[in-house]
């Protein structure tokens, strides 16, 4: 019995680098369907903001400094999607550092966590219908869950809030590089 035991945990252990980033993709879309809520009170919209932010500072830490490296090296062809993808990266960071400051009273804080969704839908849109398809079908399934595996780890030191110094780094380095 051990053995059919490892056998099924290592089917659904090792979880792909896909899967995994779609349920990123997963829990940020159902925080922002919250935000929308017409009775979501303001206070409420800065807990989801705050939430959405260390959300999206460690899933784009992880992508940057995991995912698209890799992919990069082991598929030169999406080379461009991978550029324009740390662009909208950067752009998001930018927002999230800027909208957390503001606070809920703030005339501009809905407008501007409005555009970050914008942002984010599209980003996730383009990742999972564009080029995510080409990844899975050029990557073998050991590589894919070797990444994920790179993900899972890369979670653990990833910064939590967009202003912490290895975020800004990150910030910077998408710029500079």
């Amino acid at each position: 019995s051990g053995l059919v035991r490892r056998a099924k945990e290592g089917g659904d252990m090792a979880k792909d680098a896909i899967v995994l980033l779609k349920e990123d993709h997963k829990e940020v879309k159902k925080l922002f369907a919250q935000f929308e809520k017409k009775n979501t009170t303001d206070s409420n919209r800065a807990v989801i903001a705050e939430k959405v932010s260390e959300l999206l500072t460690v899933h784009t830490y992880i992508e940057n400094e995991v995912f698209y490296p890799a992919v990069r090296r082991l598929l030169p062809d999406l080379e461009d999607d991978i550029l324009e993808s740390l662009e909208e990266h950067h752009v998001v960071d930018l927002l999230s550092v800027e909208l957390l400051p503001l606070g809920p009273d703030n005339e501009r804080f809905v407008p501007k966590f409005k555009v970050m969704m914008e942002n984010v839908r599209h980003h996730i849109e383009e990742e999972e219908d564009g080029w995510f398809p080409k990844v899975r079908e050029g990557l073998t399934r050991k590589q894919l869950q070797e990444l994920g595996e790179d993900l899972l780890t890369c979670k653990e030191i990833a910064p939590r809030h967009p202003a912490q110094p290895s975020a800004l780094k990150k910030a910077v380095d998408a710029v500079i590089s």
